[in-house]
């Protein structure tokens, strides 16, 4: 299933799609009617094309139907189910939006994997989730983390990395986010997602926590490099923003689909914030 097609209002293709809606998670604290109605303001927006699907854990499920039925939107609201319920739960969860089709189209189910990655879950997964929904499995970083990233892809999946958090443990290293992209990279076809502490485009330290942040654009031209052979590390640690738009602006349209193809999304609880940074470093 194409999760990027052409984006409206000639959105370039490196961004189309690119920010999936995460508002109900940290560090975002909207509440549900907040978060429905400015993301339904964001896909009515200038840059709407740059917007991907909305998250919503399965917890949270009657509480957003509820919402939605108030709001009665013209067209059904693209979700990723976030399976905070267990495996166990997934398929009751799956089973309220397909009877809620009117108001809800199941694009993604996402889940945490546990600790080892074992093949009989990673089947379980298959076995509940819809051959036209994409799956999406956060291996934990650790020993044997780059096994449970192969596995994921391996049953069909798409892994999806943490690259940041409420600590300092929760933000991997360079290396680890340069490992990461390559072992995804080795498999044809592969993508993976990206998560957490990505809403600004530039690498950064953030001036509150002295945490140093990853930039999606540092990851999207990262992404570029470890497809055509370049210095992936070096790309990530890049913190000048005129530099990573130059190369991010000179990617050929079939190498920024190329890049996409492997790096699909990514959640931000802000939709605004990667969209200014874009416009400010002149790529929207």
């Amino acid at each position: 299933m194409e999760l990027t097609p052409p984006g409206p209002r000639g959105i370039p293709p490196l961004f189309t799609r690119l920010v999936d809606d995460s508002a109900l998670f940290p560090p975002g604290e909207a509440t549900m009617p907040e978060a429905l109605r400015a993301h339904f303001e964001s896909k009515a927006g200038e840059h709407a094309g740059v917007l991907g699907v909305f998250l919503c854990q399965a917890s949270r499920l009657p509480e957003l139907i509820t919402e939605l039925i108030k709001l009665k939107p013209k067209e059904p609201l693209p979700l990723s189910l976030i399976i905070d319920t267990g495996l166990g739960g997934v398929p009751k969860a799956i089973s309220i939006v397909e009877s809620r089709s009117e108001l809800l189209a199941l694009r993604m189910v996402e889940m945490p994997a546990p600790s080892d990655v074992d093949e009989v879950w990673l089947e379980r997964v298959s076995e509940f989730v819809p051959e036209d929904v994409v799956r999406v499995v956060e291996p934990r970083r650790g020993v044997g983390w780059l096994d449970g990233v192969r596995k994921v892809i391996e049953h069909g999946s798409w892994p999806k990395i943490r690259c940041g958090g409420l600590a300092d443990a929760n933000f991997p290293s360079v290396d680890e986010v340069a490992d990461f992209l390559s072992v995804v990279s080795t498999f044809s076809g592969a993508s993976f997602k990206a998560t957490n502490s990505l809403h600004r485009a530039v690498r950064h330290v953030d001036g509150t926590s002295g945490f140093t942040h990853h930039g999606f654009l540092n990851l999207l031209v990262a992404s570029g490099r470890c497809l055509s052979g370049g210095d992936v590390r070096a790309a990530l640690e890049i913190t000048d923003g005129a530099e990573l738009a130059k190369e991010a602006s000179a990617l050929s349209e079939p190498a920024a689909k190329a890049v996409r193809a492997l790096f699909a999304s990514y959640a931000a609880a802000s939709f605004d914030e990667p969209v200014d940074d874009l416009k400010d470093l002149g790529l929207l």
